[in-house]
């Protein structure tokens, strides 16, 4: 139970990466709080990670919406008495061919993984600098941050590498507080966004969705795209003690696709 005692916020958990972040967690002993724009689905995420023996609550959500990060991390505070662990996970993307993003796809995709993802983290950080006990964050970025051509779009992949650039410099800024940021660069996974995003593009080129299956397992040198659960074994490594003087870095969980 390496995370016995501490208090941990997933944002983006009512699903996919989000849900088994929080279940790992919780399954090396940590209260976690999920939150969601899907009260239903981080419902039943906060039911199984008590089903785990941990205290956890549900909060629904908007990371877009700076009073609704306030209200979140009040509502943890509130309830738990502190905070430990952020995992910066909401998110959001479609498909969309670099000629067709518009303004409306822009702002959407980066008032979520962009300004969220900052306002969020900053929201903690206030927290975790008043408790004086450091803490970790861990930012959920992406392979496309990286320049990964398989993106589903450019606007993703700017805002992904605005959530990597961001790390670093609060990283360099927060050390001072005995505050770890880190973040995750995933690569292709099996979660419902990704697979919609999957039959978006399948769809566009007019071919059987399994036949771009097919060729995603074949770029991976692995040779095979990752469960949630492999981005969730790195979120706990990064929270727990091992990664105490790990900071400022971030972390390819992709099968060898990007290796840089």
């Amino acid at each position: 139970m390496a995370l016995e005692n501490k208090v941990a916020l997933v944002t983006g958990a009512g699903r996919g990466m989000g849900r088994a972040i929080s279940l790992a967690l919780a399954a090396e002993g940590a209260q976690v709080v999920v939150s969601d724009i899907n009260m239903e689905e981080v419902g039943d995420t906060s039911i199984a990670v008590r089903q785990l023996g941990q205290a956890s609550l549900a909060i629904n959500a908007d990371v877009g919406q700076l009073d609704d990060i306030d209200r979140m991390v009040k509502e943890t505070v509130e309830g738990f008495g502190r905070i430990d662990i952020l995992v910066n996970n909401a998110g959001i993307t479609r498909y969309i061919d670099i000629m067709d993003v518009e303004e409306e796809d822009w702002d959407r995709i980066h008032r979520v993984n962009a300004k969220g993802s900052f306002f969020t983290m900053q929201r903690v950080a206030k927290e975790l600098i008043k408790q004086g006990e450091g803490g970790r964050i861990i930012n959920i970025a992406s392979i496309a941050g990286k320049g990964y051509s398989g993106t589903s779009n450019a606007a993703y992949a700017a805002s992904k590498g605005a959530v990597i650039a961001m790390t670093y410099i609060a990283a360099s800024q927060l050390g001072q507080h005995d505050i770890n940021v880190n973040a995750i660069c995933p690569g292709s996974t099996l979660t419902a966004m990704a697979e919609s995003t999957m039959a978006q593009r399948a769809e566009s080129m007019g071919v059987p969705v399994g036949d771009l299956q097919a060729r995603r397992s074949e770029r991976i040198p692995i040779g095979r795209a990752n469960e949630p659960e492999d981005i969730a074994a790195m979120a706990v490594f990064l929270a727990g003690a091992g990664a105490r003087n790990i900071t400022g870095q971030t972390f390819n969980v992709d099968g060898g696709l990007v290796m840089h």
